[in-house]
């Protein structure tokens, strides 16, 4: 019977399936039962020994009460469930019965009163129903797992739930008219999508398939970014209603949150899409692991496949490599080894064959020193072409990355557009054009090489991101080149452009990834520093060191203006002193020292840090309330950036992530945005003051004439 404990035992952790038919997909789940398994495995051991000493017994004894305690405990929990949730309460309810009884059974099977003494050695008996431990163990098995399930419905739920009011309200950003309507539903959806990020990032991290883990990243990732252009797009639309390419611009952002929105449900509910055939669309180191694996089998087995089954693998790997060979970037000398080396995995694989089929006919049992010969110059063959594959597209990017890395055509496009200059916009947006393509490819050619399902997975991401927003920093450039005098379109293009660096900063940081994998080095994220100093230098504007030192020198700025404030105790004040500070631990972090050893101390800080600016934010409301008209307007635009950044933080710092790659991007995003803070801070302070003394000169004059009229 010891058998019979293994298969159930491997059953929830192992093949994740029960006789129920229910499949575990999350690690908490899991998690859950695998103390029960354990307990049940236990009894189920000592079940095949019949006769127990009293110690033995006492232990038995104790697993079994302490199994139906558990049990207990859990159904009272699926039972509260189930009444919160009707649509779920037969289905609960059965699932709970069923745990109950099966608890009960296992408990009166291993109660000691029920145990029998031996007449011969005075030991006493138990498990007398063999069959019925097996049948009560396998029943609460599946019970207590279709109890875990249906409470997972009630996650997947909530996140539907929040998805759709996170839906509603951008539906109405979208179709406001008046900038105070806007600034009122875009806190509302501020905080819907920190509720969203906080439920999606718990499931993300719950997730047990890597390769849906990764897909929820990237969707998650779209939604984060896409906050910021979000508010800079609708207000240049509202600012310029007239405008074309304003409209374009910010009917893109919208678009893509949707479909971002759409990607995590479809992950979520398990539903499929158009969007996931790209994503199963097979890369050739997939193809040259599968043929491998075909090829190595045949030691195994000479008869488990038709001979041309294997020749056909490998036509399809070769035809795969036409991304390369045709691709206008590939060199001469690239494309030429590329297809050497596919010719030569014919001619092995055509040998193989003709040596597979003469086997066969003399009914071989194992395969024959030709054939052997074969399979290991075919395999050897593949292995260099999937080596030439990768030594193409990592060099490339690299190039890619060096060049782009100056920017130049973003900043000819920022210089164009602020001088109005079209000609010289449509220019340079020809040249963007032209970069945005060769990193599209780019990262076409990086899947195809990149390892593994989930990087496959961020290539992609990496592909779709270059897509979009190449058009989107056109627009918006279109749109500053029409009204070169606009603070917000020229925000806006700012925006869209640090999209377009961060994307090339994730991009090195991705090949860096892949470049691990292809040399067998995958291990975990072991600190900070040491990933800084190995981190590719993308730019000077994107390094960490540069990041850590504007972070410093805006920290002390804030300290200067705040110190320049008569009214030191005034909340404006106390706050932006407190943001400066934590600002100013987050910079000593990317130096290694300070208070702030680990990346979750960072983004604890950086947590802390958005709720104080948030507070900051509503200081700034009460103070504009003092204010007229056009100075109020002043306060309130940047408050809203303000409130934008915050929870865009927020939503950053409450987001699980694992993996070196993963925790790299979001203390780079952390860092970034917390930059981006202070930021708006400096530019507030001294204007405030001013306001701030003005208004106290008017009370004062006020208090004054008050007392002379007395």
């Amino acid at each position: 019977m010891a058998s019979a404990s293994a298969g159930m035992a491997s059953s929830p952790c192992g093949n994740s399936n029960f006789d129920s038919g229910l499949e575990i997909k999350t690690r908490s789940v899991e998690q859950t039962l695998i103390p029960l398994v354990s307990q049940i495995t236990t009894l189920i051991n000592h079940k095949d020994k019949p006769k127990k000493s009293e110690r033995t017994l006492a232990a038995i004894h104790r697993v079994g009460q302490a199994v139906s305690v558990a049990v207990g405990r859990f159904v009272a929990v699926g039972e509260a469930i189930a009444t919160e949730n009707q649509e779920l309460k037969d289905e609960m309810g059965q699932a709970c019965f069923e745990a109950r009884r099966a608890g009960d059974a296992i408990a009166q099977l291993t109660d000691v009163g029920s145990a029998v003494p031996s007449q011969s050695d005075g030991r006493v008996t138990v498990f007398s129903d063999r069959t019925g431990m097996v049948k009560a163990a396998r029943l609460l098995l599946s019970s207590v797992t279709k109890v875990l399930v249906l409470a997972d419905r009630i996650v997947i739920k909530q996140i539907i739930t929040s998805r759709n009011k996170v839906l509603v309200t951008l539906d109405h950003l979208e179709r406001v008219s008046t900038f105070q309507e806007f600034v009122q539903i875009f806190s509302q959806f501020g905080n819907e999508m920190v509720e969203f990020a906080h439920l999606t990032g718990d499931r993300q991290n719950d997730l047990k398939d890597e390769k849906k883990k990764a897909r929820m990243a990237a969707a998650r990732a779209v939604l984060e970014k896409c906050t910021m252009m979000l508010l800079t797009a609708s207000k240049t639309c509202l600012r310029h209603p007239d405008c074309e390419s304003a409209r374009i611009n910010k009917d893109a952002v919208f678009h893509r949150m949707r479909c971002a929105l759409e990607q995590v449900i479809e992950i979520v509910t398990e539903a499929r899409s158009c969007g996931e055939n790209k994503i199963l669309t097979a890369s050739i180191y997939n193809g040259i692991k599968d043929f491998k694996s075909s090829v190595e089998c045949l030691r195994e087995n000479l008869y488990s496949l038709a001979p041309q089954s294997v020749a056909g693998q490998l036509e399809a790997l070769v035809e795969r490599t036409e991304d390369f060979t045709d691709s206008a970037y590939t060199s001469h000398e690239q494309r030429q080894a590329i297809l050497g080396l596919c010719q030569l995995a014919r001619q092995d694989t055509q040998q193989l064959v003709h040596a597979w089929v003469e086997a066969q006919s003399v009914h071989a049992k194992e395969p024959t020193e030709d054939m052997e010969v074969s399979i290991l110059k075919t395999c050897q063959n593949v292995n260099d072409l999937r080596r030439e594959l990768h030594k193409v597209a990592v060099g490339r990017a690299s190039d890619l990355l060096k060049v782009h890395g100056e920017q130049l055509p973003l900043r000819a496009l920022k210089a164009a557009g602020a001088e109005g200059n079209l000609e010289a916009v449509a220019e340079y947006s020809r040249t963007l054009t032209e970069q945005k393509e060769q990193l599209v490819e780019t990262c076409r050619l990086l899947c195809h090489v990149s390892g593994t399902e989930p990087l496959e997975i961020t290539c992609i991401h990496a592909e779709e991101t270059f897509h979009v927003i190449g058009p989107q920093i056109i627009s918006a450039a279109q749109t500053l080149a029409l009204h070169p005098s606009s603070k917000i379109a020229k925000e806006n293009l700012e925006v869209f452009c640090e999209a377009w660096e961060s994307q090339l900063c994730d991009m090195a940081l991705l090949l860096r990834e892949i470049n691990d994998v292809f040399e067998g080095r995958r291990g975990k994220f072991a600190s900070w520093i040491h990933v800084c100093k190995n981190k590719d230098k993308v730019s000077e504007q994107t390094s960490m060191a540069k990041l850590g030192l504007e972070l410093r020198l805006l920290s002390s700025d804030v300290d200067t203006e705040v110190e320049k404030w008569e009214e030191q105790e005034h909340d404006i004040v106390r706050q932006s002193q407190s943001l400066a500070s934590m600002a100013y631990n987050m910079y000593l972090f990317t130096r290694g020292e300070g208070l702030l050893k680990t990346t979750l101390d960072l983004f604890h800080q950086a947590e802390v840090l958005s709720e104080e600016g948030l507070q900051l934010c509503s200081s700034l409301r009460t103070f504009s309330a003092q204010l007229v008209d056009e100075e109020k307007s002043v306060v309130m635009t940047e408050m809203e950036k303000l409130v934008a950044l915050c929870q865009q933080l927020q939503m950053g710092a409450k987001t699980p992530v694992q993996g070196k790659t993963a925790t790299f991007q979001k203390v780079d995003s952390s860092i970034q945005t917390t930059r981006s803070i202070l930021t708006v801070v400096l530019s507030l302070l001294p204007f405030c003051n001013k306001l701030n003394k003005k208004v106290t000169l008017s009370e004062q004059d006020m208090t004054l004439s008050d007392w002379h009229s007395d």
